[in-house]
């Protein structure tokens, strides 16, 4: 196109804008001021509206002031009414402007001012009348009925005016919305036109430009996008051309590699820029897992997992190009290599803690048969003090393997627990001078309160158990002397730390820290120091199960543990336990002591149920030479036919919890209890499996006794259970 024919476009581009604003301009002026008119009707409707509710409410407010003084003759009741009488006039008035060039309006409300006044002087006149002669004779003015017919009137005009206004309101919306839909329909005709107008002229006008200049635009524009679409992935990208050098890359590829900013330039070699990665990797290199969506879609020449010396994880994948470069992937897999690191450690610690849980079930109960044949043997063999000694020994050996049975059960996360809200700052500082004398004068112990500390929801006794083992392996962890601290402190775990670890719930802990300036524990030690039967200590002086039973606590208790170590420079135990809640009284870590067990003379019937031969044969042997008949079942489904038969002579149920077949312990005592609903239970187990702990707590209402157990435990809880009606009883015999 011409010069001349492109001046000549514009004129009329510009002649056809100014005819649209002109013609648009005008029409809007006179649309908008009768849009203003409009509303300018329809506020003061609503306002005459408002003034005609308020006025009818305040009427309302005056008669219930005067009903209260006349009822009650007290002047306290009339300030309702002289309020009201003053806002009256008030309203009345502005009622007078807002119906100006209404004169129907007007002239109701001329009548209703004639009305109020009388109505007003008929209040006064009653109030007047309570204060000189009282409430009686008041009474005979509002008798005759003309106060209620002046209300009557009152209400009438109002309703009246009303319905007069939002009719009046009714027709000035209806005008004001064709007035707006006539506006709408303007300026979208107008809006359609000009954009045919604009559109024709951009199609004009777009033959003025070259098309080498819109090409240029647009391939500036898609560099532009490719930029910041790389910029903003969070994955480094580095393009090399065919020849292995450096054409292009994106912030992350430089930050994920931790160059710096001027190291990278056009034209680095792709080998200069691999040396130095490779100078900075601490860990011999992994493949990375494939990923076979992308694998579909390019060749992939090798992948890569990393390790730099800051600890970082990447993932590096090589895609080839069509021009025969390549493309370099640089993708941060730190977060995810710490969470499969951790998924591996909690499954194969779950995995130990089954195995472990089934061992010591079994261990236990070789355990009881070994127990009570000993305390059998022990009470036939009184005259024989040697024998006596062996067996005393061999019992000690007996309860000892006891002890790692429970600490394997610990960290199986299957002991029962019952857990209380505990305040640490009172029971912790209770226990120092206690640590203070078991760890000896060349280790100085000291502890950290921290006011306001959350309580805790915790098992009492295990918690002691729990710190006292981290205590004693912090003493061996410095045997020439050291420092010993034990730390109390409120700790928030977001979802952040969370995601990052197993088995952790966000939440308010309360944490313990116990920390020494021991030697440390090497890096790759402290992945198992949580192991049951890992130690690093020398041969026998450690089971290995110490720090087990605490991670089992813990875990059981719906808590979380942490521990960090250097060598040479002390370790940190970290123990976060649930917060309880405010409205559980907190106590002390102290046990209550025992009261002592005792038996009935009266002769009572046990029913022993139990699948193991030698088990059930001790327990009966113990029961009887403790003066009780017994009945025996080898299984549930034998267990049943028992009761069918003896359900009448049973005096208690003494039964395993995991029995054989389908018929469990619990299954046995409800079918007891069809008959008699009366008959105590005593559960027994050497491993409870989920039974009767949930949520990391005992049963309520549930009797245990755990395997492997002594004469006089089981004598006294049965003595207990069964609570003899007479006043006489014997202690049992240890």
């Amino acid at each position: 196109m011409t010069k001349k024919k492109a001046a000549r476009t514009n004129l009329m581009v510009v002649t056809i804008a100014l005819v649209i604003v002109v013609l648009v301009g005008g029409i809007a002026w006179f649309e908008v001021r009768a849009i203003h008119a409009a509303r300018t009707w329809t506020q003061r409707g609503e306002d005459t509206l408002l003034t005609i509710q308020d006025l009818n409410a305040t009427f309302r407010q005056a008669e219930s002031g005067q009903r209260g003084f006349l009822l009650t003759g007290r002047e306290d009741y009339l300030r309702p009414y002289l309020e009201a009488t003053d806002h009256i006039s008030s309203l009345t008035r502005h009622l007078d402007e807002l119906v100006v060039g209404q004169p129907e309006q007007q002239q109701r409300v001329k009548i209703l001012n004639a009305v109020l006044d009388a109505k007003l002087d008929e209040l006064a006149r009653t109030i007047a009348l309570r204060r000189a002669g009282g409430l009686h004779v008041a009474m005979q003015v509002i008798l005759t009925d003309v106060g209620r017919n002046y209300t009557v009137e009152i209400v009438s005009l109002l309703d009246a005016m009303t319905r007069v206004e939002r009719a009046a309101l009714e027709a000035h919306q209806e005008a004001l919305e064709r007035r707006v839909s006539i506006m709408n329909w303007l300026v979208a005709s107008v809006t359609i036109l000009g954009v045919m107008s604009l559109i024709w002229t951009a199609r004009t006008m777009h033959r003025l430009w070259a098309s080498t200049y819109l090409s240029e635009t647009r391939e500036r524009m898609a560099a532009q996008h490719l930029r910041t679409s790389l910029d903003s992935l969070t994955q480094g990208v580095g393009v090399f051309s065919s020849d292995n050098v450096l054409v292009n890359w994106n912030g992350c590829f430089i930050d994920l590699l931790e160059f710096s900013p001027n190291t990278l330039h056009v034209g680095a070699a792709y080998a200069d820029i691999c040396d130095d990665v490779n100078a900075r990797e601490s860990a011999p290199r992994q493949p990375a897992p494939r990923d076979e969506n992308l694998s579909r879609n390019r060749e992939e020449i090798a992948d890569d997992i990393i390790v730099l010396n800051s600890g970082r994880y990447l993932e590096i994948r090589r895609s080839r190009l069509p021009d025969g470069g390549f493309v370099v992937t640089v993708t941060d897999a730190t977060k995810r290599v710490q969470a499969d690191t951790i998924l591996r450690e909690s499954q194969k610690m779950q995995a130990i803690g089954q195995l472990t849980g089934g061992v010591a079930h079994d261990f236990n109960n070789l355990l009881t048969v070994v127990l009570g044949n000993l305390e059998l043997c022990q009470a036939k063999l009184s005259d024989r003090p040697d024998l006596l000694k062996k067996i005393e020994r061999a019992s000690w050996a007996a309860r000892r393997g006891a002890t790692l049975t429970s600490q394997l059960l610990a960290f199986a996360r299957r002991q029962p627990l019952s857990p209380t809200a505990i305040d640490l700052n009172q029971s912790l500082p209770e226990l120092v001078p206690m640590f203070q004398r078991t760890l000896g004068a060349h280790i100085d112990v000291s502890y950290v309160a921290q006011p306001h500390l959350w309580p805790t929801m915790a098992d009492a006794a295990q918690l002691e158990n729990a710190v006292l083992n981290l205590v004693l392996n912090a003493r061996d962890a410095m045997p020439d002397g050291g420092a010993l601290t034990i730390e109390v402190a409120n700790a928030v775990l977001d979802e952040n730390y969370t995601s990052l670890q197993s088995d952790v719930t966000p939440g308010d802990y309360t944490m313990i820290a116990v920390t020494d300036t021991g030697h440390g524990i090497p890096r790759d030690v402290l992945t198992r120091v949580f192991e049951p039967f890992f130690t690093t200590k020398s041969e026998g002086r450690g089971t290995g199960l110490g720090l087990a039973m605490v991670f089992g606590f813990v875990k059981q208790s719906g808590g979380h543990i942490q521990i960090y170590s250097e060598v040479n420079n002390g370790t940190v135990v970290r123990i976060y336990l649930p917060r309880a809640a405010d409205n559980e009284g907190a106590q002390t870590t102290q046990p209550a002591p025992p009261s002592p067990a005792i038996l009935a003379r009266q002769s009572s019937t046990v029913f022993v149920v139990d699948d193991d031969d030698e088990v059930r044969e001790v327990t009966t042997a113990i029961l009887r030479g403790l003066g009780y008949t017994t009945i025996e079942a080898s299984s549930g489904e034998d267990g049943y036919r028992q009761i069918e038969r003896h359900h009448a002579d049973i005096d208690l149920l003494l039964t395993d919890v995991m029995l054989p077949g389908t018929v469990r312990g619990h299954d046995i005592a409800a079918f007891l209890k069809k008959y008699r609903a009366d008959v105590p239970v005593l559960f027994m187990s050497g491993y409870t499996e989920n039974a009767f702990i949930h949520q990391g707590k005992f049963d309520e209402g549930i009797e245990l006794i755990a395997k492997p157990f002594t004469r006089a435990q089981l004598g006294g809880r049965i003595a207990t259970l069964l609570q003899p009606a007479h006043d006489e009883h014997d202690m049992i015999p240890g």
